[in-house]
């Protein structure tokens, strides 16, 4: 869909404005004010509505805001919630239930606001120990209960734990898993397009060939890898579609590469994302990884540190496995673009991400100061046939 944006008028936008409204983030409409018209209230409401759901705060309405949106008319209480086939429920108030279930220490995966089996399995659980029938659907018992009783679980991060101990028991060798590494955009959307003399950097060209660079390298070291597009795709594969290839191939680490852009040519550095929202739910094992992506990248190319961040983007909500997004730089700067264009620092992001990755699956007790994992001792332990252990 073409985003709706400031200026624009129709059913559509009445319909942004009922729900922003009935999340009191925008007034009523009043007779000085259009409810069709997308005007600057408007435009402040979806950014602040798209902040508290960690979307990409640009005060425009895209597929995955509009999502947003239509989820956010459930509140928890509203109805019935129960597993269903084919189509699940989606809304906000499955993302409530997953996260009073998450912090009282029931495993429901990621809280996707998607009421899948792991969250029936869950209520389930739930209701068998408070004597309720376990039939896995969420109804007025249900969330009477729920209401009634307060955290199970204190004193740590339930979630945290059950994805460490998941890590952990894996062992420490990246043979044999499977690494689905996402060049961003391509086909239709080419991303950032920067034009410079006689040359056109485009990002969707610049990351895959990241893409194939951290390919070579991850395959070297044993590991299973999976692009999602190729250099020249007809269109333009969607992020919901990424994350249910990487899910469909049951991947344990999905990485996605993007350059970023500004329109102050002096913001310049490097960023990752993993999964998280605004009330401190977040994907445990996703967020130690992007932090050693930082770290490693910032370690072995110089590039300026603008940390990690967790967003609640598709394509990290809807991932199973430890997913990061990573913003290598600015193609609108041009000391990051100078950066970009060379083939050496693209190898040292690629070796970068590979050394994190690697970190990932060590215990804590054996991690190694940031920069100092040698790639290439990676491969040729492979080659030799030592696998760590």
């Amino acid at each position: 869909m073409r985003p709706i944006r400031p200026g624009d008028q129709g059913t559509a936008v009445r319909e942004i404005r009922a729900v922003l409204t009935g999340l009191d983030l925008l007034a009523p409409a009043d007779g000085r004010t259009s409810c069709d018209e997308f005007d600057a209230d408007t435009e402040r409401a979806v950014r602040a509505f798209q902040q508290s759901r960690g979307l990409s705060a640009d005060g425009r309405v895209g597929e995955e805001t509009w999502r947003a949106l239509d989820a956010a008319r459930w509140r928890f209480g509203a109805r019935t919630l129960y597993h269903a086939v084919p189509e699940p429920l989606i809304g906000e108030d499955v993302r409530s239930l997953q996260e009073r279930l998450l912090e009282m220490g029931y495993d429901v995966g990621r809280a996707d606001a998607i009421y899948g089996i792991r969250t029936s399995r869950a209520v389930a659980q739930f209701q068998r120990e408070v004597g309720l029938k376990p039939d896995g659907s969420c109804g007025p018992h249900t969330m009477g209960a729920l209401r009634r009783l307060g955290r199970k679980v204190v004193g740590g991060r339930p979630q945290w734990l059950r994805e460490s101990d998941a890590i952990r028991q894996s062992g420490p060798t990246l043979v044999g898993r499977t690494v689905v590494v996402d060049p961003g955009h391509g086909g239709t959307d080419p991303g950032v397009v920067v034009p410079d003399g006689l040359l056109r950097w485009t990002e969707a060209d610049l990351v895959h060939d990241l893409a194939s660079r951290l390919e070579g390298r991850l395959a070297a070291a044993g590991v299973r890898v999976q692009l999602t597009r190729g250099p020249a795709p007809r269109t333009c594969l969607p992020d919901t579609d990424r994350a249910q290839l990487a899910n469909s191939l049951g991947a344990d680490v999905f990485i996605s590469l993007h350059a970023d852009r500004h329109a102050n040519p002096a913001a310049e550095g490097v960023a990752t994302y993993h999964y998280g929202t605004d009330n401190g739910v977040t994907s445990a094992t996703g967020e130690r990884l992007a932090g050693l992506v930082q770290r490693e990248i910032v370690a072995r190319t110089g590039l300026r540190d603008c940390r990690s961040h967790a967003k609640a983007w598709d394509l990290l909500r809807l991932t199973r496995m430890p997913a990061v997004r990573v913003e290598v730089g600015y193609l609108t700067s041009p000391a990051d673009r100078g950066r970009l264009v060379d083939p050496r620092f693209r190898d040292r992001v690629a070796e970068a991400i590979v050394a994190a990755v690697q970190r990932m699956y060590l215990p804590i007790e054996r991690d190694v100061p940031t920069g100092s994992i040698d790639v290439s001792e990676l491969r040729a332990a492979v080659a030799a046939g030592r696998v760590p252990n």
